[in-house]
């Protein structure tokens, strides 16, 4: 029991070091600084990519800063200074619309995801996801990474299909969570999980880790995410133009690329 207690202490640290590394940083933004945007860590490469097309494109600049949603839309409502938010689910961006801090005529429902069970890349596990899989077992003893299973959109889809499938109760006191979706893959990435919960273009970023199963995606909510220019942004214009590039052809490419549905109608 203790060794276990020290083991997921050990995952712990691991997971905050991992957040650390994937931290936002965010810095003050005016209009000549380009457009500010707060994302969901699972879109860092992703949005990168799209942001470096745009700048050849248009000459302007992004401002990306990448965390758990949670995380973001809390700093959104202390006053931080971003100019668009993309959520990783519908609960955060509905917490800034309801607290009145979202331009909502600007919301879209930009992209989706799928979740996958995934393993270090050269582990030996298979299995099948379905009702009353044996995850348990195959953790041997180790711990499931994920993100936070209370805030963070991709550890409250996990827990939520994991519930679905009735194998919840057998694996959640062997949860190690992190702060974002990201951290968590780090932690299976480097062997230090045998096993963890992220999205499907997660795993596709890391060749560290590969992907056992996918969840049904019956198992739980729809994974989408809405973007939305915000009511106190300062450099509203600039954030709907980026907003209206991010539902265009040349964006529309760099999501499918990177294994995302596309939820947005192509501008």
């Amino acid at each position: 029991m203790l060794a276990s207690f020290r083991s997921l202490c050990d995952l712990a640290k691991a997971a905050i070091v991992a957040a650390a590394i994937l931290a936002p940083t965010v810095t003050a933004a005016h209009a000549e600084d380009g457009v500010t945007v707060f994302a969901a860590a699972s879109l860092k490469e992703v949005l990168g990519e799209v942001s470096e097309a745009w700048k050849a494109e248009t000459g302007r600049d992004t401002t990306l800063s990448f965390a758990g949603s949670s995380a973001l839309a809390k700093q959104i409502e202390q006053g931080a200074p971003a100019d668009l938010f993309i959520s990783a689910d519908l609960k955060w961006m509905d917490y800034l619309d309801k607290a009145g801090l979202v331009a909502g005529e600007s919301r879209v429902d930009l992209l989706g995801n799928r979740l996958v069970l995934v393993a270090p890349k050269d582990a030996a596990t298979t299995a099948t996801i379905a009702e009353g899989f044996p995850l348990a077992d195959l953790l041997a003893g180790g711990h499931l990474a994920m993100a936070n299973t209370d805030a963070v959109p991709a550890g409250t889809y996990g827990k939520a299909a994991l519930q679905a499938l009735g194998v919840w109760d057998s694996v959640k006191d062997h949860v190690a969570q992190a702060e974002n979706v990201r951290a968590a893959l780090l932690l299976v990435s480097r062997a230090e999980a045998p096993l963890g919960i992220v999205y499907e273009t997660d795993a596709k970023a890391d060749t560290g880790v590969r992907v056992v199963d996918r969840f049904p995606e019956s198992s739980h909510p729809a994974i989408v995410y809405p973007a939305a220019v915000l009511k106190e942004a300062r450099n509203a214009e600039d954030a709907a133009a980026f907003l209206a590039y991010l539902q265009g052809a040349k964006a529309h490419a760099i999501f499918t690329a990177a294994g995302f549905t596309v939820l947005a109608k192509t501008n």
